[in-house]
């Protein structure tokens, strides 16, 4: 197969059309460029659809959204945040941009989502929160994490960057915990080109975060607390105003390209690969469709590569062993943090696949496994 064929089904794509052109042009011509109406309708129309009308603020990114919304509810200097190692680094980043110190706690073998139970081993006296992940699409065990924190009187911000949509026991994710945070990013179930939500029923949280996002003040010149600049422009508003009216669509296209990919591989019974599970009530939303290849893993990336089909490692070091996070507290081994960065590949499932692609996807995933076997 020729270099220029290769990867011709990429692992994300993101769909950005007329409909995005237009609105941006509009912008455009108003002259109102940040934080105007867009990014309220924005945030209106977010928080209506996917968490039952809590309470939203937009910023500039996922990272924006997490950090205020942990500065919102009091974290700082002395506190210790629960977080998985298992996930993007911009979870504990923003733990100590806080001035807070990140506690590593184990995940779900299967969910790939923060286990509860190494939750309550990571606790001490001085934990503030958690941040659970609703990794790869999929939500955490929200019921046992809530019932954790009620219990040790810990706030939650449920970090639902990739879960756009997801649902635990019927309840959207963001809609969960204290606060919840979306990110935006090009390659995200839905994007505004870049940008973050923060959402919470917290009226205090809100209004502290509505501050921090623009430099202390609500009023011109009125600057209550120091704050930060994490605006969100109204032209990545209006592309997420549109790109919102398609998030069910998309979601549910998703979800078919997993069903189909699980109900291949399922019948090729294909060698060598572990097949993604769903907990029962989680609703799943596919940002990801994750594999584990127990052996031989780089390799089988390779061999998708060659087969013009996208493959890619999401997380290959769990974020507690890299440098900028060497000194952060891991009070317990993690096991299935180590196991996962080592065995697992997403391949692709986003909606702009068609049937076809779909089956090449499951064909080339078979091929190469069967190759590697």
């Amino acid at each position: 197969m020729s270099g220029a064929a290769l990867q011709d089904i990429p692992i994300a794509r993101p769909q950005i059309g007329e409909e995005e052109q237009a609105a941006v042009a509009a912008v455009l011509a108003s002259g109102r460029l940040v934080q105007g109406s867009e990014v309220a309708a924005f945030e209106e129309e977010f928080c209506a659809q996917v968490v039952a009308g809590r309470r939203g603020v937009a910023v500039n990114s996922g990272t924006s959204a997490l950090h205020v919304g942990l500065l919102a509810m009091g974290v700082g200097p002395g506190d210790e945040v629960v977080v998985p190692s298992f996930t993007f680094a911009a979870t504990a980043n923003a733990v100590r941009l806080c001035g807070a110190v990140p506690v590593f706690a184990d995940v779900d073998p299967v969910t790939f989502c923060l286990d509860p139970a190494a939750v309550e081993a990571a606790l001490t006296p001085r934990t503030r929160a958690v941040v659970p992940v609703h990794l790869f699409g999929h939500p955490a065990d929200m019921t046992r994490i809530g019932a954790l924190a009620a219990a040790h009187g810990l706030r939650v911000l449920e970090d639902a960057a990739q879960a756009h949509g997801a649902t635990w026991q019927g309840a959207p994710v963001g809609a969960l915990g204290d606060a919840g945070a979306f990110s935006f990013y090009p390659t995200k179930n839905m994007t505004s080109g870049e940008g973050g939500m923060l959402t919470t029923a917290d009226a205090g949280v809100e209004r502290t975060a509505r501050l921090l996002r623009n430099q202390g003040m609500e009023e011109r010149y009125r600057n209550e607390i120091v704050g930060l600049n994490y605006r969100m422009t109204d032209l990545h508003a209006a592309i997420g105003r549109v790109q919102l009216r398609r998030l069910a669509a998309w979601t549910a296209t998703r979800r078919r390209h997993a069903a189909a990919l699980t109900a291949a591989l399922t019948e090729l019974a294909t060698p060598g690969i572990v097949l993604p599970r769903t907990a029962d009530g989680a609703g799943h939303v596919w940002h990801q469709y994750t594999l584990r290849v127990p052996a031989g893993r780089d390799a089988f990336v390779e061999g998708m590569a060659a087969l013009g089909v996208g493959a890619a490692v999401y997380y290959p070091v769990g974020v507690h062993r890299l440098p900028a996070h060497a000194d952060g507290l891991v009070p317990n081994p993690l096991p299935h943090t180590d196991a996962a960065a080592a065995e697992v590949v997403s391949i692709p499932v986003h909606p702009a696949l068609g049937p076809d692609d779909v089956a090449r996807v499951a064909e080339a995933v078979d091929a190469t496994a069967r190759r590697l076997a």
